[in-house]
C-alpha cells in the first residue's frame, strides 16, 4: 500500500526482529495516519536531496521499540519519526542538508555517523538538532 508517492506502508513498518521474533507491528489507526505525514516529509526530504531514501526503521509497535531497546517516549511509537539513509550521500552531509532546509521538523539526529532519525510533529515543530555519538550520550547541533 503506498502512503506517499515513494513509501509504502510495508517499509515504514518492516522490523527484522519482529519477523525473527513473531511480534506484530502493524500500526494502529492514529499510528497510520501520522505516517501519512511522515512520508510527507520525507518526500521533500528525497527532492531535496534529490536520491531514494533508505528507510531502517519507521513505526515501532511497544514490543519491537522495547526489543530494539528504543526510549519509552520514541516518536517511532506513534509513527512520527523514521531512521534512513540516502543513496550515495554521507549520512553527517544528509543532515547538514535536511538542517539547513525548509523541511519542517520537530528533531534531527544524526546518530552514530551512521544514518538520519528524522522526527515531525502534529503540533509546533521544535527543529531539534542532535548528534549522537557512542559514549558521548546525546550533543547539541551537528558536529
Amino acid at each position: 500500500m503506498l502512503i506517499t508517492p515513494h513509501f509504502t506502508l510495508e517499509e515504514m513498518t518492516v522490523s527484522q526482529i519482529a519477523a525473527r521474533e513473531g511480534l506484530d507491528n502493524a500500526p494502529p489507526a492514529q499510528a497510520l495516519a501520522n505516517l501519512g505525514l511522515l512520508c510527507r516529509t520525507l518526500e521533500q526530504v528525497r527532492a531535496l536531496c534529490g536520491a531514494p531514501i533508505i528507510v531502517s526503521s519507521g513505526y515501532r509497535s511497544p514490543a519491537v521499540n522495547r526489543r530494539v531497546g528504543g526510549a519509552s517516549n520514541s516518536a517511532h511509537l506513534s509513527g512520527l519519526a523514521a531512521d534512513f539513509t540516502v543513496f550515495d550521500l554521507a549520512p553527517r552531509e544528509l543532515a547538514l542538508r535536511i538542517r539547513d532546509s525548509d523541511v519542517v521538523f520537530d528533531q534531527l539526529i544524526l546518530e552514530f555517523d551512521g544514518w538520519v532519525h528524522l522526527a515531525v510533529s502534529r503540533g509546533a515543530p521544535r527543529r531539534q538538532v542532535l548528534t549522537i555519538r557512542r559514549g558521548t550520550g546525546y550533543l547539541a547541533g551537528i558536529r
